[in-house]
């Protein structure tokens, strides 16, 4: 039976279980959708339905990906607009596909601009469809990439008007993506050198979210009884109560950083860290690429992808393969050398325990202060105050949020906190807590931004309203991009751009209540409290919320850039 190109695509959407797309318009598989019964879940930035299926993928590790479609073609405005979230979802290595217009096989070569070429940097594969019956190739082919290997973003451009295809004669069967196990003899090594380190700490990345490793993890880390950090992308994925949990920064990380003597990392990229003004720490005493040699600390790495090893660290043993699996491996490999599961070494939680007092002592005049304008910090104590974080997201926007949040707010289930930021779009965070709304309908979702955040995201309040997509947004306002202006750090990075207009005349609630959020302005630290309960009650029955909180300027702190 012959069908458009469009619907035989869509067709095959639902075949891989893709229940929606979130989409601008106008784009080349709208109507196939809406016609074949797939969700058009549309938004009002390019930019923000591509951030939704990279949430959304994040949130469900991977197992159900998030699909969006932009405008492409020979006026592929949406295409671009959309470049920069498929960007942070190459940088971040999220699995999501995006479908846009692709221009037509009769003219291709003769448009100035190439869509294949402007996004195969920033890709795992962009594939052109260039004849109707290839659709069912180009879609096993994405799949195939989208669930196999090191995560990454796929886009398939398919022209309008391409033509018919005989679904018969080229059927679609839903790929099952493959993962490998490592070798034997490497785990045997990397285990040995961790069982013989006197000081060494886990290190996770994001890698164990994607495997669907958490479990296998807190197994691994009760057996050989070593102090776990995690990137800020793995935040959660171990959990911050556990006594062994040193979290993703501050002075119970760099403690044990600067005193370890091997780091055993799994998941994780180990990309150049805070020195060059990334979200990670710069592993001390380590040997690299750009001071020459240090003391020379053991690096063990587990990881799916062989370009991440000795990119930047050098390596000393490695282990190639899925996380989950390799867990396994070396949770086997422990048990035929007969280690079990003992109880706590009381010594190293007591280090643990005193190294997070420290840190918390740090914060603690700032977390209960009664201050006017509110202290930031005395949001983030109230919001953990009022959430229940066994069944809630959190997510936050770029710039000092993010790093206030990494430091305070405690995880203690998988993606009930999102990071992330490697490349980063102001406004992703929106976009992350949509996509954890759609993945954990029953989960409290939160978005924390700021004044820089806010404005990228506005805009996009009226798709929550329309699609009945019930978060809650904290806006934390104090009038300015903090940090950049003069304050508690010093002169700032940027005072010459750092001043908005005040919040004596801008009211950003009485703006987001004329979309039709529930929306209120909190002056008042003890009105925090009942005002987060106002707006979850909305949130529990279908209406998205938004909280302007009028703040002060905190210092951000924490990463080790040695």
């Amino acid at each position: 039976m012959n069908i458009k190109s469009e619907n035989g695509l869509v067709r095959i959407l639902k075949k891989e279980n893709v229940k929606w797309v979130s989409t601008y318009p106008t784009a080349v598989i709208n109507n196939a959708c809406g016609e074949e019964g797939v969700e058009n879940l549309m938004m009002r930035t390019d930019r923000l339905a591509v951030a939704v299926a990279d949430g959304y993928s994040r949130c469900s590790n991977g197992k159900s990906i998030g699909v969006c479609s932009v405008q492409g073609g020979m006026n592929a405005v949406g295409a671009h607009l959309a470049y920069g979230a498929i960007v942070q979802a190459f940088e971040d290595s999220t699995p999501m596909l995006c479908i846009t217009d692709g221009v037509s096989p009769e003219i291709t070569g003769i448009p100035r601009h190439d869509l294949v070429q402007i996004f195969n940097p920033v890709t795992k594969w962009t594939g052109y469809v260039n004849k109707p019956n290839r659709i069912p190739e180009f879609m096993s082919r994405a799949f195939t990439y989208l669930k196999s290997g090191r995560p990454g973003p796929v886009v398939i451009q398919l022209p309008a008007k391409l033509g018919e295809f005989d679904e018969e004669q080229y059927p679609y069967e839903p790929v099952k993506g493959w993962k490998t196990a490592g070798h034997t003899r490497d785990v045997e090594i990397a285990l040995r050198a961790l069982i013989e380190a006197k000081n060494p700490v886990i290190y996770v990345g994001q890698g164990v979210f994607y495997a669907d490793a958490c479990d296998e993890l807190l197994k691994f880390v009760e057996l050989v009884q070593a102090p776990v950090m995690t990137t800020l992308k793995a935040k959660s994925a171990f959990p911050e109560n556990h006594p062994l949990s040193l979290g993703v920064t501050g002075t119970s990380v760099q403690r044990f950083l600067e005193s370890s003597d091997l780091i055993f990392c799994i998941g994780c990229s180990l990309s150049p860290g805070r020195r060059y003004g990334g979200f990670k720490h710069q592993l001390p005493g380590t040997k690299r690429s750009d001071i020459g040699l240090q003391n020379g600390k053991i690096i063990v790495q587990c990881t799916i992808d062989p370009l991440d090893l000795n990119r930047y660290y050098h390596v000393d043993h490695a282990i190639l393969g899925d996380a989950k699996i390799v867990l396994e491996q070396l949770i086997l490999e422990a048990n035929r050398r007969g280690i079990s599961q003992s109880t706590f070494k009381k010594e190293l939680i007591a280090m643990i325990e005193n190294s997070k007092k420290e840190d918390l002592d740090k914060y603690k005049t700032m977390l209960y202060s009664n201050e006017k304008p509110i202290n930031p910090y005395r949001v983030y104590q109230e919001l953990i105050n009022a959430i229940d974080l066994q069944k809630s997201c959190v997510t936050h926007e770029s710039g000092s949020i993010r790093e206030h949040l990494a430091q305070i707010y405690p995880s203690i289930v998988p993606h009930g906190f999102i990071g992330w930021g490697t490349v980063s779009p102001l406004g992703f965070g929106l976009g992350a807590a949509i996509g954890a709304k759609l993945a954990y309908p029953e989960r409290q979702v939160v978005d924390v931004a700021g004044d820089a955040g806010i404005a990228f995201q506005i805009g996009d309040f009226e798709a929550l309203v329309r699609n009945k997509i019930a978060i809650t947004t904290i806006h934390i306002n104090n009038s300015g991009f903090s940090g950049y202006g003069p304050g508690p750090w010093g002169a700032g990075s940027a005072p010459y751009t750092a001043s908005l207009t005040s919040f004596e005349i801008a009211n950003y609630a009485e703006s987001v209540k004329a979309f039709g959020l529930d929306a209120e302005r909190v002056t008042d630290p003890d009105e925090l409290t009942p005002a987060l309960r106002r707006a979850f009650k909305e949130n529990s029955s279908g209406r998205p919320a938004f909280l302007e909180v009028i703040c002060g300027n905190q210092p951000i702190r924490g990463w080790l850039t040695v």
